[in-house]
């Protein structure tokens, strides 16, 4: 009866030390395993979130949420949305597993976590409400699931598809030259390599302007090359090509 006693009571104290160590964990911003898990699913959504839900997913939604991830997210969280990203190992609480969380969550607990970042939960993520747009925290919300799905593959692919109609498209309409794709291309290439690899603050424009400074000093490309990149983006976005 006597050892009954002691291991019923040390069952409640290890569960009073989750209840601690849940306060802390967000479900973007950190893990914190199955008290961090119990956190997440007993969050209190805001008002101004609790209406919100997940628009239809498309493939525009994905490729844009998929660049997009690779810009802000992938340097913490991870290439599969694991939480094994080299700047996140520092972090504590560490990054969650966030393709894996999210197939369990509500829109508006994941929408509401994205937006207002770890401060609630005393976390290093930052609040993204205030570099994206609604439309483009959910297009990652649609990206990381998909993550979670086995399909990140399969959207790489895709938005490298919709990359090439766009300059496809932009070719037969004679708004680009074929030398202009090409180095579209190479800086593109080289500019996601960059921001995949490094982390760096600030919107999103500001991290590829910083990036693109970095590849030209670092003679990876030239400035010739980043000019015509720049010049080649703005005719794909003001002529209607980009989705």
């Amino acid at each position: 009866m006597k050892k009954f006693l002691l291991i019923f009571l040390s069952l409640i104290l290890a569960g009073c030390g989750a209840d601690k160590t849940s306060s802390q964990s967000p479900m973007m911003g950190g893990g914190g395993g199955d008290s961090g898990m119990m956190a997440r699913h007993h969050a209190q959504v805001p008002e101004e979130y609790a209406g919100k839900t997940a628009p239809e997913t498309t493939d525009e939604s994905l490729a844009r949420g998929a660049d997009l991830y690779k810009v802000n997210c992938v340097s913490c969280h991870g290439e599969t949305g694991a939480g094994d990203g080299a700047a996140g190992a520092a972090l504590n609480p560490l990054p969650s597993p966030i393709s894996h969380t999210t197939q369990m969550l509500a829109d508006n607990l994941v929408f509401y976590r994205i937006s207002e970042g770890g401060a609630p939960f005393q976390t290093s993520m930052p609040a993204w409400k205030d570099v994206m747009t609604e439309e483009q925290i959910w297009d990652v919300i649609a990206y990381v699931r998909a993550l979670g799905q086995g399909n990140a593959a399969q959207i790489d692919q895709m938005r490298a598809a919709q990359q090439e109609k766009m300059l496809t498209d932009a070719l037969s309409q004679g708004a680009i030259t074929e030398a202009q794709a090409d180095t579209f291309r190479a800086v593109h290439t080289a500019l996601e390599d960059y921001m995949k690899s490094t982390t760096m603050e600030g919107t999103m424009s500001e991290r590829e302007s910083s990036a693109l400074t970095a590849l030209v000093e670092s003679g990876e490309l030239t400035q010739t090359q980043v000019d015509e990149f720049n010049v080649v983006h703005a005719i794909l976005s003001t002529g209607g090509f980009m989705p």
